[in-house]
């Protein structure tokens, strides 16, 4: 009895000075206050623990930070790489190209054909009512001065419906026009990327750029677009003439480097890929040195291989947020030992003064959870902060995704909660008395 008179007179920590609640109203009231008590308690044991806190912090935040950050960036590529398969405008599409001789026997028989050529539009774009489209294509890489300087460039020879339907948009001045091809002019509308390399950001519409001796009046130039297959890449550092002017001015052969047919139903796809093979045959007396290319199947499958491999980057960056946390909930396993032997007086007092186990074992857990509750929240915070400042380098931005964030507090109150329960049992079971002594 002494022993126990003692007990309640001895002075403990901060969180014993209220009295317990009685009977009818401990429940309620005992929740709230321990809520509010644990998370003081859990700052106090941070602020105390400088050092140590701080690298158990900072491994919870890194995980929660990592995760948060990956599945929005995630997001992002996605969107981008969906963008950019979309510009490629490959919907719908076959190209006819000439065919690379495999054998001595293939060059021969190829020898005996002019190629593709310019005189073959007449044949091959002959109306049809399942093809949209016929866009004819011509390009070689020259070399031109500007202010002083030499740039290798790519001259590109088109039709005025070309920039419409392969989803290539103007940003500054206009496009060629059908009365560019019919009067044969000498204009030219600027790749994004080759104009701001020739004329260093400044506005070159109405500016002059003679190639192979030949004044060019720019009258255009490109929105900046994602690259994502030759003929982007070409496009953007290059300038397109009209095809008219291409085949006078700058190639005397009349060689074409493709034919893009835009077709109104991908379902006629197998139709009109026999159909143009046909065609091309006949202007060049039967002889096969063309292929038939389904651009849509081609973009499906790139798309098909970007998506397999996104996947195992995820698994990768997955699994090392995770370790990151296991070791995190390691670092809360060691924080909890430390204050469970920092900390049995208090047990032992608390206890004698009425404490159950269940409160004990309720109140060390608590703690846990709020240690890595702090630790996710800056975790969040700064992925958060990450994510705003990415946001410019993609086509629809770039937001926390939610489905990431909940998993990251899940996964870190969940591993809190799991390296809790063996110093929140140690403590439940600790003897008032071995406490105390």
């Amino acid at each position: 009895m002494s022993e126990g008179t003692l007990l309640l007179r001895a002075p403990g920590p901060s969180l014993l000075n209220s009295e317990a609640p009685a009977p009818a109203t401990r429940g309620r009231g005992f929740s709230f206050g321990m809520f509010w008590e644990v998370v003081r308690t859990g700052l106090l044991e941070l602020w105390a623990h400088k050092v140590r806190s701080i690298l158990t912090l900072t491994l919870l935040m890194l995980g929660v930070f990592a995760l948060v950050v990956m599945t929005s960036v995630l997001d992002g590529v996605m969107d981008k790489i969906g963008t950019g398969f979309a510009g490629m405008s490959w919907d719908g599409t076959v190209r006819i190209a000439p065919k690379t001789p495999e054998t001595g026997e293939d060059r021969k028989r190829f020898a005996m054909s002019p190629g593709l050529r310019y005189e073959d539009l007449g044949r091959v774009t002959l109306a049809n009512p399942k093809v949209l489209a016929f866009l004819p294509r011509a390009q070689k890489s020259v070399t031109v001065r500007v202010l002083g300087d030499t740039e290798r460039i790519y001259v590109i020879g088109v039709s005025s419906d070309y920039a419409q339907m392969m989803n290539r948009p103007i940003g500054i001045g206009r496009g060629l026009t059908e009365d560019d091809q019919r009067r044969r002019s000498t204009v030219a509308v600027v790749g994004a990327t080759l104009g701001t390399k020739l004329f260093g950001g400044a506005d070159p519409v109405g500016r002059d750029l003679v190639v192979e001796g030949v004044p060019f009046r720019i009258v255009g130039v490109q929105a900046p677009g994602q690259i994502f297959n030759d003929e982007n890449y070409y496009d953007a550092n290059g300038i397109l003439i009209p095809l008219q002017t291409y085949m006078d001015r700058m190639d005397p052969a009349h060689k074409l480097s493709q034919v893009t047919v835009k077709l109104r139903h991908s379902r006629d796809m197998g139709e009109v890929s026999a159909m143009l093979l046909g065609r091309v045959r006949q202007a060049h007396h039967g002889i096969e040195d063309i292929e038939v290319v389904d651009l849509d199947a081609e973009a499906a499958k790139s798309y098909q291989n970007f998506l397999e491999q996104m996947h195992g980057w995820q698994v990768v960056l997955m699994s090392l947020a995770g370790t990151v946390l296991l070791v995190g909930g390691v670092g809360v396993l060691s924080v909890m030992l430390i204050s469970f032997s920092d900390r049995r007086f208090e047990i032992g007092l608390r206890k004698a003064m009425g404490a159950s186990d269940h409160e004990i074992f309720i109140q060390f857990l608590l703690e846990a959870v709020v240690l890595a509750a702090i630790g996710a929240l800056l975790g969040t915070l700064s992925g958060a902060l990450l994510c705003q400042a990415l946001s410019s380098s993609f086509p629809y931005g770039l937001v926390v995704n939610p489905v990431g964030l909940l998993t990251a507090w899940i996964v870190a109150l969940t591993l809190a909660v799991v390296f809790g329960l063996y110093p929140a049992l140690r403590a439940m079971r600790l003897s008032p008395m071995e406490a105390m002594r």
